[in-house]
């Protein structure tokens, strides 16, 4: 598989990018560092870190070939021998003692064995597929199962084997999984970003080969109930802010998920409004004062 190229601001982000593009744990990441990176003076002269990435090949052991004394060769075609001379008489004696058919006599007819009836194909029917979104008895106890087991993995290659798994299928048909443990602000990151790309990949292993979307949602210590609520008292300090000071304002970078908070809590304020600029990883929330005609 080739490299791919990827930069971000850290190396840690870098790396957390190239295992979301290629769909990989860490531990089958393949990546070779090209610039480290640095933060430079207060914003002047910063260097993204830049890796070259792919996924590790799988080495196959191949098996020793097993060799066969010439002796055993021999006696081998010896024994295949006997057994061809054996088999002839035996075919000849078959044919020497197979009944003839008496001249003038009829053979009785064969019965015919009963036609069984047609077996009706309804069960070989497909069911109809669930609504998208919506997580299936069968289905949605598979999905569970591999994404708990995908979750815990990645947990167990960080060290992070006290931690307690549990999953349930919340009012809106998504599959909520929350991990609880200790120093779970490392799975946490920098405003939530390792626990969302951990979230995205499971959004991948739930998803992948078959019909239909499964939304994940992965939380830890209650962190996004308490990030929403971050996210709303933020929106209200800046609209006052701009109210006041009748300027716009430009919040941090934040994820699709963020930014729609902040859309959410200020949509019912006549007095501002918002969009979003700039692209991905870095597109941010403007709030906008708006003027009277």
């Amino acid at each position: 598989m080739e490299y791919i190229t990827v930069s971000a601001r850290t190396l840690d982000d870098a790396i957390t990018e190239a295992l979301v593009q290629l769909g990989v744990t860490s531990d089958q990441l393949d990546y070779q560092v090209i610039e480290k990176g640095s933060a430079g003076f207060l914003g002047i002269g910063m260097k993204q870190a830049v890796i070259k990435a792919r996924r590790k090949e799988e080495v196959k052991k191949e098996e020793p070939e097993i060799e066969i004394p010439k002796a055993d060769v021999s006696m081998a075609k010896e024994t295949e021998k006997k057994e061809a001379k054996k088999e002839v008489p035996k075919k000849e004696h078959e044919k020497k003692d197979s009944p003839k058919r008496e001249h003038g006599k009829k053979e009785s007819p064969k019965k015919e064995p009963k036609k069984k009836a047609p077996v009706k194909e309804q069960h070989l029917t497909k069911a109809p597929e669930k609504k998208r979104g919506r997580a299936g008895k069968g289905r949605g106890l598979h999905d569970r199962e591999a994404c708990e087991k995908f979750v815990r993995d990645v947990l167990f290659a960080m060290d992070m084997t006290d931690v307690k798994v549990t999953s349930v299928v919340d009012e809106e048909g998504a599959l909520s999984i929350d991990m609880e443990g200790s120093n779970m602000g490392i799975l946490i990151g920098k405003r939530g970003q390792t626990l969302d790309s951990l979230q995205y990949l499971t959004n991948r292993v739930a998803n992948k080969m078959q019909e239909g979307y499964v939304r994940v949602k992965l939380d830890t210590e209650d962190y996004r109930r308490r990030r929403k609520e971050t996210l709303e008292n933020l929106a209200k300090n800046i609209a006052s802010k701009v109210k006041r000071s009748r300027r716009t304002v430009s919040l941090e970078p934040m994820n699709p998920y963020e930014r729609r908070i902040i859309h959410s809590a200020l949509q019912a304020d006549p007095a501002v409004s918002t969009h979003s600029e700039g692209e991905e990883p870095y597109r941010r929330v403007v709030v906008t004062l708006v003027r009277n005609r």
